[in-house]
């Protein structure tokens, strides 16, 4: 069997779009009576709550309250319902040639997960968008009450892959720390540049598009992405 390739979602395989974030709680903001600069700084206050404990009725609920709003459930259920919109909007603007990639890794007999820190409308959402069918398994924070760089998290993905850790790829951006936690629990790991250059400092092999990874799998061990950078030597990736 070719490797298990564990994939991170933003950032990785579709643009985190961030500010259209913000935008989007700004609105929801004037829905439930609150301030919207302030409904937007709560959200990124409140991100690892969010992440692994309150579905977005209770974020909603919960920030307002603290802000001083009292909003109806019909209020409620509006502005939650604009924040599903995001999500799926956000997961079907993955890119042909993202959809196209992990067909080859299919074909070529990859299992393929995602562990995505990711609030419940994503989580929601996934099972409608175009990636989820090319997933053997999808691990959400939201749904397992971790959050990367926890090392449970990867190890409760590989195991539901049946497999151990370090035979597992991990290819990410490297927000919240995901690449020296898979590192830690003995994941090969390949930083993906294409989305965001999010974590500069990471000194393994790194790549600027994912339709260069089938061919980077194939390399072996000790050759590195397109940054020129060596790789930390580990077991063949086919």
């Amino acid at each position: 069997m070719s490797r298990p390739v564990i994939f991170d979602l933003f950032h990785t395989l579709v643009h985190g779009a961030d500010d259209e974030r913000d935008r989007v709680v700004g609105e929801m903001a004037l829905m439930v009576g609150v301030e919207p600069a302030a409904l937007v700084a709560a959200y990124h206050a409140t991100w690892r709550d969010r992440l692994v404990r309150w579905d977005v009725e209770e974020t909603i609920r919960v920030l307002a309250g603290r802000l001083g709003g009292l909003p109806t459930d019909e209020q409620v259920t509006r502005a939650a319902d604009h924040r599903r919109s995001l999500a799926r909007r956000v997961l079907g603007s993955v890119s042909t040639a993202t959809l196209d990639m992990l067909d080859a890794l299919r074909d070529g007999g990859h299992p393929l997960a995602l562990i995505s820190n990711a609030t419940s409308e994503t989580a929601e959402a996934w099972p409608q968008g175009p990636l989820a069918r090319r997933f053997d398994v999808a691990v959400f924070s939201c749904e397992v009450g971790l959050a990367k760089p926890d090392p449970a998290i990867y190890r409760t993905t590989a195991e539901l892959l049946g497999v151990a850790p370090a035979e597992c790829v991990f290819v990410g951006d490297g927000a919240d720390g995901e690449l020296a936690g898979a590192a830690a629990v003995g994941m090969t790991v390949l930083r993906t540049t294409e989305h965001n250059d999010t974590d500069p400092s990471w000194d393994g092999p790194a790549f600027a598009t994912l339709r260069d990874l089938p061919s980077l799998l194939h390399q072996p061990p000790g050759t590195s992405g397109s940054t020129g950078r060596t790789s930390r030597t580990g077991p063949p990736m086919t």
